[in-house]
């Protein structure tokens, strides 16, 4: 998997993936135009999708309703380090489901592989390259 992000100036971003093009920006309070969510709600909307995508995957092959289906994340802030913390997933159903269907969408949603990216943190490398040009 690979996302490319470009700085478009200012506090604005673009990142690009498989063609796909979404903008990543700062509320105008943070220096920013507002035209993007910030990296943290990229983060969160990661999980949300996820989830909602592993709870469908799991009402579709049980021919169950998934029309309607909604996913809402929130997390806290905290600090030294700053990260984000205490994350919380609602999944909304659009219909009432018997208790092992409602037992099934937690597993679903647990095996998410955000879910499970953020519970086992992995490794982060970080390079920093320097490109300049050769002098004419």
């Amino acid at each position: 998997m690979q996302v490319n992000i470009r700085h478009l100036g200012e506090v604005k971003f673009e990142a690009c993936a498989r063609g796909h093009r979404v903008i990543c920006d700062q509320p105008a309070s943070n220096g920013g135009a507002d035209q993007g969510m910030t990296p943290p709600e990229f983060l969160l909307a990661s999980l949300g999708a996820c989830a909602g995508f592993y709870a469908a995957q799991y009402l579709k092959t049980r021919s169950l309703e998934c029309e309607g289906l909604q996913v809402e994340v929130t997390a806290g802030k905290a600090t030294q380090p700053a990260r984000m913390e205490g994350f919380r997933i609602v999944v909304t159903l659009p219909c009432r489901l018997e208790p092992q269907h409602e037992a099934g969408i937690q597993r679903a949603v647990r095996a998410c592989l955000i879910h499970n990216t953020l519970l086992h943190a992995p490794a982060i490398e970080t390079e920093v390259v320097t490109r300049h040009s050769a002098a004419a």
